[in-house]
């Protein structure tokens, strides 16, 4: 029988910090909505009706319930397209954080674990991709292979795994020289067996925060991409490719750039809240310093009474 003891535990501490629970919740209703998008969404978000363009929200005076949100230059559901869009954005921006982890991961593993010529050699090769803009250089390669939305992933995927790298490098690194890795070396563990097995562990809590703060980063690209016009392409829908089909109708027609952009925006914040949290909670010493700042508070409300 399936114990919800975990998650109760992970919900009861989560509870105790409300920006980082709000920011979950947000988190879960974004993903739940991109999951669900064909049964929420009341229209296609392809569907054009000239005569229904840019009518405004339902609360303008010249709104209607019909479109909740409003509707677009060519007459397509705001609502319709922020819900699908959520589908398209939250897609790029997991799959390409996988992607780079993986990579960047697996070179900071084996420079950290080899030293020496490898890692000069790896971290160097880190640190010329590094000092090339990296919305200069994502414009560059699209623009050669061509807009849409997997090639936006491959080039997003190659453009961050660096920050992955160094982190494990770092921890791996520091590890290298702990008694317990030493000791496995000395029985004759394979490295493949020390670095899986005794090295890997380590870096799961860190690798998890950076992985969820990358994710806000990797959002934020795909909108700045697409509002150029190098990254999703019509049909297909994104809230950075609306809020740049909106720019030129912003005095007339506000709500085409505003609830996009809000989408981004309470996405972003929601993902830094919990992964605030998060970092928080996986680092033993900050543990032992919000809980030693629980039981001050609790003793001077004690004091106080």
């Amino acid at each position: 029988m399936m114990s919800f003891r975990p998650l109760r535990s992970f919900l009861s501490e989560l509870w105790q910090d409300k920006a980082a629970a709000i920011g979950f919740a947000v988190m879960v209703l974004i993903v739940l909505m991109a999951v669900f998008a064909p049964v929420l969404a009341p229209e296609d978000p392809a569907t054009q009706s000239l005569l229904q363009r840019l009518k405004p929200p339902v609360w303008d005076a010249r709104g209607s319930w019909d479109h909740l949100l409003g509707t677009d230059n060519l007459g397509r559901d705001v609502l319709s397209r922020i819900i699908w869009g959520a589908r398209t954005t939250l897609t790029i921006g997991i799959v390409t954080c996988v992607i780079a982890a993986m990579i960047g991961t697996t070179l900071g593993l084996w420079a950290g674990f080899m030293g020496g010529r490898t890692d000069s050699v790896l971290m160097r090769l880190v640190d010329i991709q590094v000092s090339f803009p990296g919305i200069l250089l994502i414009l560059l390669v699209v623009g050669v292979l061509g807009p849409g939305v997997w090639t936006l992933i491959a080039v997003l995927s190659v453009t961050n795994w660096m920050v992955y790298a160094r982190l494990v490098r770092g921890i791996v690194s520091s590890t290298r020289q702990m008694p317990y890795v030493e000791a496995a070396e000395v029985i004759g563990c394979r490295p493949s067996r020390v670095i899986f097995v005794h090295l890997l562990p380590n870096l799961v809590s860190p690798l998890l925060t950076l992985l969820i703060l990358e994710f806000t980063n990797i959002v934020l690209a795909e909108a700045a991409v697409s509002f150029l016009g190098f990254g999703v392409q019509p049909p297909d829908t994104s809230w950075g490719l609306d809020v740049a089909s909106g720019r030129d109708y912003l005095f007339i027609a506000w709500w085409l750039v505003t609830f996009p952009g809000l989408a981004i925006v309470v996405t972003v914040l929601s993902i830094n809240l919990f992964a605030n949290w998060l970092r928080v909670t996986s680092d033993p010493e900050e543990r032992e310093k919000r809980f030693a700042r629980t039981i001050a508070a609790k003793r001077r409300r004690r004091r106080a009474t």
